[in-house]
């Protein structure tokens, strides 16, 4: 066990908060080790937002994705695109995505708003 749990402000404090984690990660539940775990999950997760940000997805990138993940077409997108050839030119970025596209995608294949903010 960690002598002492404090709020990590460094990145040596982070990368042994992080070699500690891994070493109790299966802790059995109800034991000190387990209590230690969810406590150094809590500090890890906040360093990293403090110290870490995450690129914005790219929405088209999203949509492939999403495509793959549910068995779908390109074609299946032209209800909500336009013709075939106008959804692969925003399929491969040359055009862009108009608010109208995002929020068929948005209802079409359950995409959270939130990534076509930074495109629009």
């Amino acid at each position: 066990m960690i002598n002492t749990l404090k709020i990590l402000k460094t990145e040596k404090e982070y990368k042994e908060a992080l070699r500690r984690t891994i070493e109790i990660f299966h802790a059995e539940e109800g034991t000190p080790e387990s209590d230690e775990l969810d406590i150094l999950l809590l500090l890890v997760k906040d360093y990293e937002d403090r110290n870490y940000t995450l690129p914005d997805p790219d929405p088209i990138d999203v949509v492939k994705l999403k495509l793959k993940e549910k068995g779908l077409k390109h074609k299946d997108l032209e209800p909500i695109i336009g013709s075939k050839s106008y959804v692969s030119l925003v399929l491969a970025g040359k055009k862009e995505l108009t608010l109208k596209m995002a929020k068929g995608l948005h209802r079409f294949l359950d995409i959270p708003a939130e990534i076509f903010l930074a495109e629009l």
